[in-house]
C-alpha cells in the first residue's frame, strides 16, 4: 500500500536519483523525469497526486511546465523546486497555481517533511472536492419532520446512530424522504463537514459497476484514456450514499463485499492497494425480504449493509403530519411571502394518499405557490387527481365493521347450544342469522 504518486522533473539526474530514493523509502510511488516534455506527456496518460518542478530548465523552465500541467493535470498539486530562490519568483509561481516553493539544497529529512505537509493539503482539497458533489441545501432539524409515534422513533434513531460509523439500510416507498434521512444521518455525525457523495446504482450500466465505484487507471478498458478515480475515493471520510442499492448486480456485490470488510481497493487495472475510510448509508424501494428469499439479494452484502435498519412509512400513513410538513414547504419555497392555505384545499391535501409520497407533496406545493398569486392557496389550484380523489376511510370501516359483526357471530354459536339460541342472543330472526352466516361463509 502507498501513500501518492508523485511526479519530480528536474533536469539534473543526481538529484533525481535523491529524490526518488527518498520517497520510495517513505511510502509514495516516484515518477522521475529529466526531459519536462516527457514529463507532461505522461501526465496526460495518469493522475499524479503531486509534483516537484525545478524552475530552471530546458528546453522548457519550470512555470512553463507548470502551466501546462494545470491544464493536463488540474487536480494534481505542483510545488517548484529552485537553487535560484528569489521572492519574484516565488510570488510568481504561486501565481500561477503552485501551491508552495522551496529551495535546494534539501535533506532528506526536510524533503519528507514537506511532502508530508503538502500531501495532507492535496488530500483535504480531494475532500472538498468531494464535497462539490453534495447539494446546496443545507439540512437543519425541521427538515425531518417527526410527529406521530412511528417517525418520532425513525427521528430518535437517527439521532443516535448518527455519530456511530454502523452502516446503516433505509427501506420505503420512492419518495418516502430516504435521502432526506441519509443526510440527516451525516449532517448530525462527526463527519458533516466532509463529503456526502450520492451513488444511484440502479443508473450505473452492469459493466461500468467497478470502474464507478473504484475508478480506473490508463488502459483498463476499451476507452479508458486516463487513470479515473472513484466514487468511493473522492468521498474518503465522508458518507457515501448507495441508494437503490438492491440494483447492485450480485457479481459487484461480492466484489463490494470485500471492500466494506476492509476498506481496501485497487482501480480496475492496477494492483495498488488502497485504503480509504467512509461510512454506509443504503436505501432501497424494494422488498427486501423477497430479494433475500429470491437471491436478487445475497445475504452476506445484506448483513453488512443492514447494521441498523429503518423503516419510512409511506405519507398516506403519516396524515397528521401532513399540516407540518405543508407549513414546511410553504416556507421554504414562498421566499418570504405570507400564504394562506384555505380550509377546502387543506382537507383535499390531507384527505388524498400521495403515492408519490413527500416528493410528490413538496412538487403540489411548489406548484400551489406558483397559482397563489394573491398569496392565498384555494382547492380550483389543485391537480385534478387530487380534485377527484375519493377517500377510502368510509369503505374501510364499513369493512371493519362486517369484520367486527362476523367475529361476533363465530364467538355467540359457539357459545350457544343451536342456532336458533344464538339468534336469540344476538337479537336478530333465525332467518337473519342465515343469511349472515351465508355471506361470511359460516
Amino acid at each position: 500500500m502507498y501513500k501518492g504518486k508523485i511526479l519530480v522533473i528536474d533536469d539534473e539526474i543526481n538529484i533525481l536519483k535523491t529524490i526518488e530514493l527518498s520517497l520510495s523509502s517513505s511510502g509514495y510511488l516516484p515518477e522521475v523525469f529529466s526531459d519536462p516534455v516527457k514529463a507532461l506527456e505522461r501526465s496526460k496518460e495518469i493522475i499524479f497526486d503531486l509534483a516537484f518542478i525545478d524552475l530552471k530548465m530546458q528546453p522548457m523552465n519550470g512555470l512553463e511546465v507548470l502551466a501546462q500541467l494545470k491544464i493536463n493535470s488540474p487536480e494534481t498539486t505542483i510545488v517548484l523546486m529552485t537553487a535560484h530562490g528569489s521572492i519574484e519568483s516565488a510570488v510568481e509561481a504561486i501565481k500561477k497555481g503552485a501551491y508552495d516553493y522551496i529551495t535546494k539544497p534539501f535533506t532528506h529529512k526536510e524533503f519528507i517533511h514537506i511532502i508530508e505537509r503538502v500531501y495532507d493539503h492535496h488530500r483535504m482539497n480531494k475532500k472538498i472536492k468531494g464535497l462539490t458533489y453534495q447539494l446546496t441545501e443545507q439540512f437543519g432539524d425541521d427538515d425531518f419532520i417527526a410527529l406521530n409515534p412511528a417517525t418520532k422513533l425513525i427521528f430518535k434513531t437517527a439521532k443516535e446512530i448518527a455519530d456511530s460509523d454502523i452502516p446503516v439500510l433505509i427501506e420505503g416507498e420512492s419518495g418516502t424522504g430516504k435521502e432526506v434521512l441519509a443526510r440527516f444521518i451525516h449532517k448530525n455525525s462527526s463527519r458533516e463537514n466532509n463529503p456526502f457523495i450520492i451513488i444511484n446504482c440502479s443508473a450505473i450500466p452492469e459493466n461500468l459497476f467497478e470502474s464507478e465505484l473504484f475508478g480506473h487507471v490508463k488502459g483498463a478498458f476499451t476507452n479508458a484514456i486516463k487513470d479515473r478515480i472513484g466514487r468511493l475515493e473522492i468521498a474518503d471520510t465522508g458518507t457515501v450514499f448507495l441508494d437503490e442499492v438492491a440494483e447492485i448486480p450480485k457479481s459487484m456485490q461480492v466484489k463490494l463485499l470485500r471492500f466494506l470488510q476492509s476498506m481496501e481497493f485497487e482501480r480496475v487495472g492496477e494492483s495498488v492497494t488502497r485504503k480509504i475510510d467512509i461510512r454506509i448509508i443504503s436505501a432501497t424501494n424494494r422488498d427486501v425480504d423477497s430479494d433475500l428469499v429470491s437471491g436478487f439479494l445475497r445475504d452476506d452484502f445484506y448483513f453488512r449493509i443492514a447494521g441498523v435498519k429503518i423503516k419510512l412509512p409511506p405519507l398516506r400513513d403519516r396524515k397528521d403530519e401532513i399540516p407540518d410538513l405543508m407549513k414546511h414547504f410553504i416556507t421554504k419555497y414562498s421566499i418570504g411571502r405570507s400564504v394562506t392555505v384555505l380550509e377546502e384545499a387543506e382537507k383535499l391535501l390531507t384527505d388524498y394518499d400521495w403515492p408519490g409520497n413527500i416528493r410528490e407533496f413538496e412538487t403540489v406545493i411548489k406548484r400551489l405557490l406558483v397559482f397563489a398569486k394573491d398569496n392565498i392557496i384555494k382547492a380550483e389550484y389543485l391537480p385534478s387527481e387530487i380534485l377527484n380523489f375519493k377517500p377510502k376511510q368510509a369503505a374501510y370501516q364499513m369493512q371493519k365493521i362486517e369484520e367486527l359483526e362476523k367475529e361476533h357471530i363465530i364467538e355467540t354459536l359457539k357459545l350457544a347450544g343451536s342456532p336458533k339460541e344464538a339468534a336469540k342472543i344476538l337479537g336478530i330472526s333465525e332467518t337473519t342469522l342465515w343469511r349472515k352466516r351465508k355471506l361470511y361463509g359460516l
